[in-house]
């Protein structure tokens, strides 16, 4: 029998730890076996998309320049269409990483005049400049459009009340933030999604309904747009990247709202017919081939976190029984140097950059220090072991990541072992 707490000691993980890990993963048999069912079942979907869309040897190529006649950018997007049941897509290296292509959606799907609602509350920090809530060049305000937001109620669930007074004749979009972004609510599953988006097209149904889906894909069997979502937008060095996607994002939904988008990325009258693919298609496609399993991993390993932290008394977000519908863990220490050393956990359990050492810094887009770990073969990908968190109260983390549910153990537990050796964990294993 193979004696893998040796390894673990290699590393630098105590027996008291590695034991105490041993235990948590034990508990964990039944849950790892259902999401292993979830990712068969969008392993299959993401295959059957393929085929029906002749995805052949030609695709894996690249082009150059104007990118005119791109087979394998095409048959990419009718792929993403196909598999979010959409009427078309955009999936583009020339989208820089969601931020890029949450604005892009709303840039191109809002006129001046018009007004966006977010009816989950504040977004994430970096859309507060582009809609203009902290003043930014070129954001949505800039361009005399007006934003709402009506927030959660104090157990999570939906101030329909408020948000049925705050829809009028200005609100041209709404959109849903699914994950929880740097907040300690509830993430969003795609039925209370659809029941939200129900909700609001029963007062209006011409008001498009937009689903921020970062972290979110391939964790459940349906994806919002499943649901009545007019669009769904993420980024491909997370969840549907599978690892290995080295940029991009993508935008699907309905035809006239993607065929927007995609003027505002490239030009009026020139929209999806140009934009080369530069030779990274192979990996867009094999990336998404390999994301159910992918983000299957990392699914795991936010549940392993859950437990590990629940059990030492942390609050936690989903807690470690709960149902989950995306890959993020939030973990609330009440103090900087825990939030920093759990972060420095993982970045020495990275097979990139091991030996840095993470520290707060002044990150753009956000109005607070934040420390970011995340020793990537992609920068700054969140599909592969990350964790980050603002250096303000409540003093929470927020794990997510690893390629593999081996490599998102080893980071757990890392995390751990830095937290017991500078003890802000005081717990005897044994």
């Amino acid at each position: 029998m193979i004696d893998l707490s040796e390894q673990y000691r290699q590393f630098g993980i105590s027996e008291e730890v590695y034991r105490f890990g041993e235990t948590i993963l034990d508990s964990l048999k039944q849950r790892f076996q259902q999401i292993d069912e979830v990712a068969e079942y969008n392993q299959l979907k993401v295959i059957r998309a393929m085929q029906e869309c002749h995805v052949s040897e030609a695709c894996l190529l690249g082009t150059t320049g104007y990118g005119y006649n791109d087979l394998g950018r095409d048959t990419l997007e009718k792929v993403y269409a196909a598999l979010f049941h959409t009427q078309d897509a955009l999936v583009r290296p020339q989208i820089t990483c969601g931020t890029h292509a949450l604005a892009l959606a709303l840039m191109s799907n809002l006129r001046p005049g018009d007004e966006l609602l977010s009816p989950v509350g504040k977004p994430y920090d970096t859309l507060e400049e582009v809609i203009g809530i902290r003043p930014s060049k070129g954001s949505l305000k800039e361009y005399g459009i007006s934003y709402r937001q009506v927030d959660l109620l104090s157990d999570g669930s939906f101030d329909y009340d408020n948000i049925r007074a705050a829809i009028g004749d200005r609100t041209r979009l709404v959109t849903i933030q699914r994950s929880k972004g740097y907040q300690t609510r509830p993430t969003l599953s795609v039925s209370r999604i659809g029941e939200l988006i129900h909700f609001i097209k029963k007062i209006r149904p011409d008001i498009i309904c937009m689903v921020d889906n970062c972290y979110g894909e391939f964790v459940e069997t349906i994806e919002p747009t499943d649901v009545g979502a007019d669009m769904v937008v993420g980024s491909l060095i997370k969840n549907p990247g599978g690892g290995l996607a080295p940029i991009g994002g993508y935008i699907a939904g309905r035809k006239e709202c993607v065929e927007n988008a995609a003027y505002r990325l490239t030009s009026p009258g020139l929209g999806k017919e140009v934009g080369a693919s530069l030779g990274i298609l192979s990996s867009f496609y094999e990336g998404l081939f390999l994301a159910p399993t992918v983000t299957a991993g990392a699914l795991k390993g936010a549940i392993f976190a859950a437990n590990i932290y629940e059990k030492l008394g942390f609050p936690v977000v989903p807690d470690g029984a709960e149902s989950r519908h995306d890959i993020i863990q939030a973990v609330t220490f009440g103090s900087p140097e825990g939030v920093t050393a759990f972060c420095q956990g993982i970045q020495a359990a990275a097979p990139v950059d091991s030996f840095v050492t993470p520290e707060p810094w002044d990150m753009p887009g956000y109005d607070s220090q934040v420390i970011m770990a995340a020793g990537a073969f992609v920068s700054g990908s969140s599909i592969e072991l990350s964790a980050d968190g603002p250096i303000a109260p409540p003093y929470a983390v927020y794990f997510q990541g690893g390629l593999t549910f081996p490599h998102a153990k080893l980071g757990i537990l890392k995390t751990l072992q830095n937290l017991v050796d500078k003890q802000i964990v005081k717990r005897n294993f044994s």
